[in-house]
């Protein structure tokens, strides 16, 4: 059994209109909510073995805040990051490429994006589940929102569309 964490990053900061899109910063909203969901997978006992990350600065920001939150102190070093441009808005395909590349021993990965990519995946993969959670995916991943599916495979090379158990989809506004 494979578990898959789809995180969008944090709502952005659009004060600097002359900033470059890569180059966005959280607002103070996806800081929060960053925070909370990360705080909400570390009481459910998400802990990732890989975490893949956009390159984009909002993305690699929300990541820092998710992992200070689910990993506090020293053991945000054990889990490898890899931060890849290749991540960013590279649609739905090329995500699902770069996780049949995971090695099997990985367990668990966190995979931090964007939209409209981690939501057209998500949908792709999540092809049981409970009802409301797969509604309201259906409808819509916002900034800061987390599925999580199981995919009955050994190996992450096995995972096709479909394969997938949504077993949460976490929305920071839902969180107290």
């Amino acid at each position: 059994m494979k578990t898959l964490h789809l995180m969008r990053h944090g709502k952005s900061s659009w004060d600097d209109a002359a900033l470059d899109d890569h180059d966005r910063p959280l607002a103070p909203r996806g800081i929060k909510a960053a925070a909370r969901v990360g705080r909400h997978l570390r009481v459910r006992g998400v802990r990732p073995d890989l975490v893949l990350c956009s390159t984009a600065r909002r993305t690699a920001d929300t990541l820092d805040i998710v992992l200070d939150a689910l990993l506090p102190g020293r053991d945000a070093a054990t889990v490898t990051v890899e931060r890849d441009r290749g991540l960013y808005l590279a649609g739905a395909g090329a995500l699902l490429t770069r996780l049949l590349a995971v090695p099997d021993d990985v367990t668990a990965v966190l995979l931090m994006g964007h939209n409209p990519d981690l939501h057209d995946l998500a949908v792709a993969l999540a092809a049981e589940g409970d009802e409301v959670a797969l509604r309201s995916l259906a409808v819509k991943f916002p900034t800061a929102a987390c599925a999580s599916i199981h995919i009955a495979a050994a190996r992450w090379a096995d995972l096709v569309p479909g394969a997938g158990r949504l077993e949460e989809f976490v929305i920071p506004r839902t969180l107290a």
